[in-house]
């Protein structure tokens, strides 16, 4: 019995040292950024305002297929446009085949703004898709994602293969 409280004793005692060892190896503390928060327009939360649109099925139901697949090149080719003049800086799908298709998420200052984004896209102009805008407030290190996305990305969804 002696031995295995003594047994125990020692595996008490390893576990408290490498858990004392632990606590000293943590991570660095990540400390506040001026410059950068400047530079994505943080306010001092580390927020910023944007204009989020949800996309839903509009009153056009296309059934042609060559249609439909020159409207989708259209909406991407626009998409596309958009992330380039950084007034984009996320959007995707939704998956799962309900009437909310998808969603935007402009980097802009105003819903009027983001109006005429969305007007611009070419599903929108045909009736298949409508858009509903809202200001939204989030981190403001949202702006780094597309230049993240950039080295992530293979291809492109226009790329033919």
């Amino acid at each position: 019995m002696k031995i295995l409280y003594l047994l125990l004793s020692l595996i008490i005692i390893h576990c408290s040292e490498s858990f004392a060892q632990q606590k000293k190896t943590s991570p660095p503390e990540i400390k506040y950024n001026a410059e950068k928060a400047k530079k994505l327009g943080a306010d001092e939360l580390g927020m910023r305002n944007y204009v989020i649109a949800f996309m839903r099925a509009g009153p056009v139901k296309l059934t042609n297929t060559r249609e439909v697949t020159l409207l989708r090149k259209a909406h991407l080719q626009n998409m596309q446009k958009m992330f380039q003049e950084g007034k984009l800086l996320l959007a995707g799908p939704f998956t799962d085949n309900q009437s909310m298709k998808g969603f935007y998420l402009f980097d802009v200052s105003s819903i009027e703004e983001a109006r005429v984004l969305t007007v611009s896209d070419p599903a929108v102009k045909a009736g298949a898709l409508v858009m509903e805008l809202h200001s939204w407030y989030g981190t403001a290190a949202l702006r780094e994602i597309p230049d993240i996305h950039k080295q992530i990305q293979k291809k492109g969804f226009l790329d033919e293969n």
